[in-house]
């Protein structure tokens, strides 16, 4: 049985994964439903994947955060110590996160290899080109994208599908957390 890959993301409308200015995380817009659902999902055995971008990323943020930050967030820790595979031909280990592995190598080849072996699912939150690539490989069963309901055209940084190629998506589930934010779960197909 082959593992499933859930591409999982955060934007704003206008299709950002990050902002600068005075925007601050989830744009300013987290509320208890959007913490509580995320550490319901992170509570779910699986496997974390990222490219070496996003691992980079993810460990100067929780190295420069106090115990107290929003970078801190339950959710945030789960994902954490779960197991992770790094993929990166330009990292060394050891790695500063608990239980990853490094795998060099072609994100393609990795993650493939990875849907076959794994006892669990595997997900990626952020690491958008090894992703996008991933999706045009036809790694990834699910795209999760959380959409926070903010415009950042000024200040948008790393817009999620630049240079992607197309895609037809089928919606499988929606929600609305807060009263605000929505997530959507897709099914990517090539097209």
């Amino acid at each position: 049985m082959t593992a499933t890959y859930t591409f999982d993301f955060f934007t704003s409308l206008d299709g950002f994964g990050a902002a600068g200015g005075d925007w601050t995380g989830y744009w300013g817009k987290q509320g208890p439903e959007l913490l509580g659902h995320r550490l319901a999902q992170y509570e779910e055995d699986q496997r974390m994947v990222f490219g070496a971008n996003t691992y980079r990323a993810f460990a100067q943020m929780i190295a420069a955060s106090t115990d107290d930050s929003e970078v801190r967030d339950p959710w945030v820790t789960r994902m954490r110590n779960l197991p992770a595979t790094v993929v990166s031909s330009t990292l060394t280990g050891p790695l500063d996160w608990p239980d990853a592995t490094l795998a060099p190598g072609d994100a393609v080849d990795v993650v493939a290899r990875l849907k076959e072996t794994s006892a669990v699912p595997l997900r990626s939150h952020g690491s958008l080109a090894m992703n996008r690539a991933l999706m045009a490989a036809g790694l990834v069963d699910f795209v999760q994208v959380t959409l926070f309901p903010v415009v950042t055209g000024r200040t948008g940084a790393d817009p999620i599908f630049q240079g992607a190629e197309d895609f037809d998506l089928d919606l499988v589930e929606t929600r609305t957390l807060d009263g605000r934010t929505q997530e959507l779960i897709y099914r990517p197909t090539l097209h």
